[in-house]
Formats: C-alpha cells, sequence, structure tokens
C-alpha cells in the first residue's frame, strides 16, 4: 500500500521547484528521475553507484604486516576429496 503525499511547485530563479515532503527520507542533493506519464507524474531516486573502497593505503596504517615475497608464497600440493554425496549430507 502506498501513501500519499501533497508537495508545493515553487519558483526558484528562472525555474520551478518542488519541495519533496521531509517523510518522503530523501537526502539533500538527491538525484531524481521525473518522468512523464499519460496520468500525471512519476519521481523516483536515480539508483546509487556502488561505492569502491580504496585498499591502497591500508599497507602503510599497519607498519609491522608487509607483503609477501612472491618466492615465500609456498602452498601445499594435496588432493581434493571431491565426493559429492558426502557433500550433499553436509
Amino acid at each position: 500500500m502506498s501513501e500519499e503525499y501533497r508537495a508545493k511547485i515553487f519558483k526558484s530563479g528562472n525555474s520551478l521547484a518542488l519541495r519533496l515532503p521531509k517523510a518522503l527520507g530523501m537526502k539533500e542533493g538527491t538525484e531524481v528521475v521525473l518522468r512523464e506519464e499519460r496520468q500525471g507524474f512519476s519521481v523516483e531516486p536515480v539508483a546509487e553507484e556502488p561505492k569502491k573502497i580504496d585498499i591502497s593505503g591500508f599497507a602503510g596504517k599497519i607498519p609491522w604486516l608487509k607483503p609477501i615475497r612472491p618466492e615465500d608464497r609456498a602452498f601445499e600440493e594435496r588432493e581434493l576429496d571431491w565426493d559429492l554425496k558426502r557433500m550433499k549430507r553436509g
């Protein structure tokens, strides 16, 4: 079930602006898409792009943590048991 809100259009410079109720929970600066439809308009927030995390500076934050040299990267060779019946029983 959707809620119904009233909003007011006002003049802002040489444009018209739509004041959205605080109850919608949108933050200031949120970009929205306004669509003209047969029976009116629809307004919805633009989907945010996933945020990327820059981890390049982490190494300097932990001075005792040193990168592993390629020659020190040893992996144990071992045979894996791919018994699917046992895996399904879990």
